[in-house]
């Protein structure tokens, strides 16, 4: 049974459909990556995974029980990280975690052993004195994380982890992660950072226009979006006539030159691309580069997605 699972899960707001018969599965110790472009129905889908929204209709479960109608079931057994970290003057790291370890029902000497574990687990001991509205972007990050584990829940609801971090502060926010998924945790991340999710994520699902239009591993997303290798071919001179003599061989679909580079888009049906070489060869063309151009979880993206939002 999925730990997270979604059945015709829609979402509307007067004529605005955010979702539209979502179905979803994410299997326990998953990390699974939610991408779409803004307004695509991402935080809407996760709000209503917190318990935050009501569908209009359709059903949203966590570990089987039914968003709405055991909702207070399902609080204990998640942590919801929101977009926007919210204000929260004068109060210390150590006594904002201990106000939510106390509304968690931990008391005493559990509680103080919880909140210096996850303290030392996101590295802000040394922090625990600073007034939480004085911390950084990223250190305000982390406390929500370690906010989220106090009651050590099955399953991690985060939108937008790292949004607006600096580099060092997403490098660690990604290493806390992985260490959070060693630990057996069921991740759900949106994000637009596409790079560290396949890094990251084990499965991803993509989102458009509030339908779900992919879901599965990086490499099937990468599958499915591959249309022909493109390789990239920098000749020493003549790229006017390097560039005919490709474009008339079998087994090329286009070639575009820009200066001494072309762009080869080979036939959907070709994985073998030694000919190349070889008609540059006997062209006496001189070589100076052939390079298949990656096909990653962005180009994927962009492949599979037609930039439309609501």
């Amino acid at each position: 049974m999925p730990i997270i699972e979604t059945i015709n899960l829609t979402k509307r707001y007067g004529q605005l459909v955010a979702l539209s018969n979502l179905n979803m599965a994410i299997e326990q110790g998953d990390c699974y990556g939610f991408i779409g472009p803004n307004g695509a129905g991402k935080t809407t889908t996760i709000r209503i995974l917190a318990t935050l929204l009501q569908p209009t209709w359709g059903e949203a479960r966590i570990c089987g029980r039914v968003v709405g109608y055991e909702s207070r079931k399902i609080r204990p057994l998640i942590g919801y990280v929101p977009d926007s970290f919210g204000a929260y003057e004068d109060m210390v790291v150590q006594e904002y975690l201990e106000f939510f370890a106390a509304a968690y029902d931990i008391t005493g000497k559990t509680r103080v052993r919880v909140v210096r574990d996850v303290l030392e687990l996101t590295d802000l001991v040394f922090k625990k004195e600073a007034l939480v509205d004085g911390l950084s972007r990223g250190m305000q990050q982390r406390l929500s994380l370690a906010r989220v584990l106090l009651h050590d829940p099955k399953v991690l609801l985060l939108d937008e982890p790292a949004s607006g971090l600096d580099p060092r502060a997403r490098i660690e926010i990604r290493e806390l992660l992985k260490e959070l998924k060693r630990m057996g945790k069921t991740i759900l991340i949106s994000s637009h950072i596409l790079h560290e999710l396949a890094e990251l994520c084990n499965k991803i699902g993509i989102i458009e226009r509030g339908e779900l239009i992919f879901s599965g591993t990086v490499e099937e997303a990468v599958r499915r979006s591959r249309t022909g290798t493109v390789l990239h071919v920098v000749v020493s001179a003549r790229s006017a006539d390097a560039a005919t003599a490709l474009g008339k061989t079998s087994g090329v679909a286009q070639v575009e030159q820009q200066d001494s580079h072309l762009r080869v888009t080979l036939a959907s049906e070709v994985n073998d691309f030694s000919f190349v070489a070889r008609v540059l060869l006997e062209g006496r063309f001189g070589i100076r580069e052939i390079r298949e151009e990656p096909v990653n979880l962005e180009t994927a993206f962009m492949r599979l997605t037609k930039g439309l939002v609501q």
